[in-house]
């Protein structure tokens, strides 16, 4: 492995003094998922731009990668890395059967029912770290998670009786999902709402290859979660006269980025048609609904708003030269695109091995078929895997249950020759293999109670051109979705570059801050906010957002690049990052030209 330090920079840096005011002001998160960084301006989304202005704007910002929903909300819920939550992907390999999942050892995590068998499984906190809403009920401050199913329930998913924290998510009133006290069922009854979450209608429907999907945003949906939160349940946190914690996770736009019908096919615009900004403008309506209530309430003053995004976007591209899998018929593939699980099944060709669809039983799959899911066990006998894909999008998940050396060395072979992979990161434990960097490079070495992934591999991302590349990036993703709708989980900038901005009575007004963020320090500076410390089982945290603070200096930056030994055909997995103090703000990573980033370093930061 070689090191090149590229750049230093700035002023001095010092540790933050505690809060001293008594009591601490209320923090609310807004978690808009989806949004690109470079997206927002007064035309596109006029409620975020008015708030970024006149508050803190942190444009260096960052995602954790991979770049997917459930894993940015374990690190925003609790200031920890995923190397320390576990939580590494929206699909994981759990090494044990999951009912909800229908027995699945690959679950999709962005289920209620799912998550309370992974506290189950591990230990009663799959995340084994105590989360900001956690630590704030048991301090005695009110609490309240509300928006998409997963993220919400995971800012404190071992409250699950709707009663310590108020939880409002897609399954409220709803079979699996998590009950409503009798109190806020009172009050939505008296506020004229219902007591179950209104499905998505049309922006549901994600179409096929020959069906475009929604052309419409999520409207209903989160009308129910905007009036729910600013007619019952932030009376209902004034009226309790303490301070509060609260999270609104907003569906759109991620939802309608996914699944937009504007583009079925073709890679223009992609993610950038008219459904996409009729989304932003959702979300955005919904944080103007939460300021005015807000002010309304007499609460603006004494409470402190972070906006945030879990990811950017990306349009996807099923296309390969190499693919052996984009070369079979599949009854519901265009011909010469890549299929769902192509990994997998890639995999399973160079490998020779049997190929088993844990969504169906681990039944063994037939000819001519892809993975239901993408997700794949491949070896002779399917309840003792030799390798485990787990698909999520721009980037998967690979595990080695035999942890077996000589195998990960002939996996890692066979995704070098594929022109879709562009970075691939491996299990320390493993050992060094040519043309790929270690997992610990990347914050996923920690002390994660679920299975680590043996090997973390990147897609190939590029621009379809746009003035701001990070706005129009493309990427191969293995995803049931089609060529044309929306992803993210890849290492490219237009994914890893997220949306961060903040505004109250603890943050500087009108203040550009340029030092790298991430999701990670969001969640330390919440605690920091409330003025909580809760124990940790790891140590790889993120740090307080001082600067953005009055009186507090700008820390001392740097970038760095790393990058591996060559492998045989010449690639080199190449990591670029930046650093204050010991801790790592991942920009982009994967060879060289394949990475939107790493072609140019000078585009990084768009």
């Amino acid at each position: 492995m070689t090191t090149t330090l590229c750049v230093a920079a700035s002023a001095a840096g010092a540790r933050l003094p505690a809060l001293q005011r008594q009591p601490p002001h209320n923090v609310i998160l807004v978690v808009i998922d989806g949004l690109r960084g470079r997206i927002v301006t007064p035309q596109t989304a006029p409620e975020i731009a008015r708030l970024r202005d006149a508050g803190s704007y942190f444009p260096n910002s960052h995602s954790v990668f991979p770049t997917f929903t459930t894993a940015n909300a374990s690190v925003l819920a609790t200031g920890h890395q995923l190397g320390d939550t576990g939580d590494f992907s929206n699909t994981i390999y759990t090494a044990r059967q999951i009912a909800s999942a229908g027995g699945s050892v690959t679950p999709f995590l962005e289920n209620d029912a799912v998550l309370g068998e992974l506290d189950a499984a591990f230990g009663g906190n799959y995340l084994d770290e105590t989360t900001v809403l956690e630590a704030a009920r048991q301090a005695g401050y009110g609490t309240a998670a509300i928006g998409k199913l997963g993220p919400a329930l995971i800012q404190d998913h071992v409250a699950r009786d709707g009663a310590t924290t108020i939880i409002l998510d897609d399954t409220t009133g709803q079979h699996g999902g998590i009950p409503l006290s009798s109190d806020i069922a009172a009050k939505l009854t008296a506020a004229g709402l219902p007591l179950s979450t209104p499905g998505r209608g049309a922006n549901g429907k994600s179409g096929d290859c020959r069906t475009p999907g929604t052309i419409s945003a999520n409207n209903a949906q989160q009308d129910f979660f905007i009036d729910a939160t600013t007619r019952v349940v932030l009376p209902t946190l004034k009226a309790r006269n303490r301070p509060f914690a609260m999270v609104f996770w907003s569906r759109d736009p991620d939802g309608t980025q996914h699944n937009q019908g504007d583009s079925l096919n073709r890679l223009t615009p992609g993610i950038n048609g008219p459904s996409t900004f009729a989304a932003i403008r959702n979300a955005d309506g919904d944080l103007g609904k939460l300021r005015a209530a807000l002010d309304r309430l007499g609460l603006a003053a004494t409470t402190d708003i972070i906006v945030t995004s879990d990811h950017g976007f990306s349009t996807i591209s099923k296309q390969s030269g190499s693919s052996p899998s984009a070369k079979q018929t599949y009854t519901d593939v265009p011909p010469g695109l890549l299929p769902p699980g192509f990994l997998a099944l890639d995999l399973a060709n160079a490998l020779d091995f049997p190929i088993f669809d844990p969504e169906a039983h681990d039944s063994r799959l037939a000819e001519g078929a892809h993975p239901s899911r993408g997700n794949a066990l491949l070896g002779p006998d399917p309840a003792n895997p030799w390798l485990v894909v787990a698909e999520n999008g721009g980037s998967d998940l690979l595990y080695l249950p035999t942890h077996d050396r000589a195998l990960a060395a002939r996996t890692i072979n066979a995704m070098l020759a594929q022109d879709y992979v562009s970075g691939i990161f491996v299990d320390d434990a493993l050992g060094e293999y040519a043309g790929t960097l270690p997992l610990s490079a990347i914050n996923l070495k920690g002390r994660a109670a679920t299975p680590t992934p043996s090997i973390v591999v990147n897609f190939r991302s590029t621009s379809s051109g746009c003035a701001i590349p990070t706005n129009c990036q493309v990427e191969v993703a293995d995803s049931n979705l089609q060529q044309g709708q929306g992803m993210h989980g890849s290492f490219g900038r237009g994914d890893t570059l997220n949306f961060t901005a903040a505004i109250g009575p603890d943050f500087r007004t009108r203040f550009v801050d340029v030092a790298p963020v991430s999701n990670v320090d969001v969640g330390r500076t919440m605690l920091h906010l409330l003025g909580l410390a809760p124990p940790a089982s790891g140590k790889l945290v993120g740090r307080v957002l001082g600067e953005a603070m009055p009186g507090q200096p700008m820390p001392k930056t740097r970038s760095r690049e790393i990058r591996s030994k060559p492998a045989a055909n010449g690639l080199r997995t190449t990591l670029s990052f930046q650093e204050v103090g010991s801790i790592r703000y991942l920009d982009v990573g994967g060879f060289a030209g394949r990475t939107l980033g790493l072609a140019s370093r000078s585009k990084v930061g768009q």
